[in-house]
C-alpha cells in the first residue's frame, strides 16, 4: 500500500517445483492471484493494481495462499484470486482476476 492507499503486488502466481531430472514444470497456475487480470503470472517489481478499488484508499491488505483481501478506508472489502469453497466471498465458486468488491459487508 503506497501512501496514497494504492495497491502494488509483485512474485509468481505459480505453486510446485521444478523437476530437475527432466527440467518440466510441476508447477500450478493461480491466474489472477497478483490482483492484475488474465495472463499476469509474474511480476519481478512491484506493479500497482489496474483496480481502483472503487476509488477508495486502501488501509490494510492480507494476502494468503490463494487469495487476496484488502480493506478500504470507507470500510469496503475487496477480493481476488481463487474463489473455490466461495473464500471470496462472492456467494459463489467464481475466481477473481482483478480485486472485486464483497456486497455482503
Amino acid at each position: 500500500i503506497d501512501g496514497e492507499g494504492r495497491l502494488s503486488s509483485c512474485g509468481s502466481a505459480a505453486e510446485g517445483e521444478e523437476d530437475e531430472e527432466d527440467n518440466e514444470d510441476d508447477e500450478e497456475e493461480f491466474p489472477g492471484l497478483l490482483g492484475h487480470g488474465e495472463g499476469v503470472a509474474r511480476l519481478n517489481t512491484p506493479t500497482r493494481l489496474p483496480s481502483p478499488l472503487g476509488g477508495e484508499r486502501a488501509v490494510s491488505v492480507s494476502a494468503g495462499a490463494r487469495h487476496s483481501l484488502a480493506l478500504t478506508a470507507d470500510g469496503a472489502v475487496w477480493s481476488w484470486c481463487a474463489g473455490g469453497f466461495g473464500q471470496l466471498g462472492h456467494g459463489d465458486w467464481q475466481n477473481q482476476l482483478l480485486p472485486k468488491k464483497i456486497e455482503a459487508f
